[in-house]
């Protein structure tokens, strides 16, 4: 990461970052949640002393400006696919509006350590624990990424439920369709701690990790509901 690149990710952000990302949840998020009639429930079960990482299942590319709806006017960060800051004069704005890169597929540590840094400065993170966009009902198995952050920083996990999403905008397609999206916001799942006070067991990261999936299922299910819609039956 460059000087530059560092000033622009510096944890907290700064005036010309934060107003950047007002105006691009002004120009995106709204008028998405508009066209699409987006609800929210569930804001209650948000952290109210500290950071926390949202954890929504992933079914399309509108996944990321619909999770910014999620705190309401809140800033919130998020990974990128490092493929999107290739372009120099456009990694300024993908910084700006809360992004940072990660190298999918492998072990990013870097990535890993930004995202614990902008925790520690009390900014509200999403993964998406479960990688790539899916398909279907079910929540896929998570990666034990966002479980790793969690520890590392010391902060909950908040399920989510994106209830319609896949929709709005099917794989292949480029058009958005204005077809009704529900989010639904569960209680914050805690991260897995060591017992000894040292290091965390592997069976307490496999623990909290499948807590979170049945969690993430469940605010799925329920937001799925709220949309009035439902897979396919396939044989």
């Amino acid at each position: 990461m460059s000087d530059t690149d560092h000033d622009l990710f510096r944890p907290g952000g700064t005036f010309w970052t934060r107003t950047l990302y007002k105006i691009g949840w002004l120009l995106v998020a709204f008028p998405l949640k508009l066209w699409t009639r987006t609800t929210v429930s569930g804001r209650e079960n948000l952290p109210t002393d500290g950071p926390y990482i949202v954890c929504p299942n992933h079914r399309s590319y509108l996944d990321t400006p619909y999770a910014a709806l999620v705190p309401g006017w809140g800033r919130m960060r998020y990974m990128g696919k490092h493929t999107m800051f290739k372009v120099a004069r456009l990694r300024p704005l993908f910084y700006a509006l809360g992004a940072f890169p990660v190298n999918r597929g492998k072990a990013d540590r870097e990535a890993l350590k930004r995202a614990i840094q902008v925790l520690d400065a009390g900014e509200a993170l999403v993964l998406f624990p479960e990688g790539e966009r899916k398909s279907g009902p079910m929540v896929q198995p998570l990666f034990e990424g966002a479980m790793f952050v969690a520890a590392k920083a010391n902060v909950p996990m908040v399920p989510v439920g994106i209830g319609g999403s896949e929709r709005v905008m099917p794989k292949g397609k480029n058009f958005i369709y204005p077809r009704k999206v529900h989010i639904e916001i569960g209680p914050p799942v805690p991260p897995p701690t060591a017992p000894d006070g040292k290091r965390v067991p592997r069976e307490a990261y496999a623990e909290q990790t499948e807590r979170l999936h049945t969690e993430m299922q469940r605010v799925f299910d329920l937001a799925m509901e709220r949309v009035g819609w439902s897979y396919p039956v396939t044989d």
